[in-house]
């Protein structure tokens, strides 16, 4: 059926509840999954919930993206891991997640993408979603 689930994720609850959703998917039909993380770009303000909280460097902005992508990705490969089912991990720096989705989804040859309804991070609101649905050409399976 599946073959390869893109499963985009910014760290929140709900979008991690969707990404276990898409690991039992992947085990059910033997797919494999991608995970995907996408972080804005460096700027020199650093925001937190859309407040400006300090100023970073680009090279200190970009070893947050990592840590924060390790951290996320890691909580699906584990969840991959424990269910015996192949796993990598993908992030991104793109200031449009929305369009970030998609170009890995095609990139990494996925062919359905699980992501919840909205987040609590960076990367998911319902407008990201929406254009997602919209957009897409693969089958997308929302998660609230």
């Amino acid at each position: 059926m599946f073959k390869n689930i893109l499963v985009p994720t910014d760290g929140s609850a709900v979008s991690q509840r969707a990404a276990l959703r898409g690991v039992k998917l992947a085990k059910a039909t033997g797919a494999k999954v991608t995970a995907f993380y996408a972080a804005p770009a460096a700027t020199p303000v650093r925001f937190r919930k859309s407040f400006p909280v300090g100023l970073s460097q680009p090279r200190e902005h970009a070893k947050a993206i990592d840590r924060a992508a390790a951290r996320h990705l890691g909580a699906i490969a584990k969840a991959a891991k424990s269910a015996r089912v192949r796993f990598e991990g993908v992030h991104a720096t793109d200031d449009f997640p929305a369009q970030a989705i998609l170009k890995v989804a095609k990139k990494q040859k996925c062919d359905v993408i699980v992501m919840a309804t909205h987040g609590e991070g960076s990367l998911f609101t319902s407008s990201v979603t929406q254009q997602v649905l919209e957009k897409s050409k693969l089958p997308v399976l929302v998660f609230r």
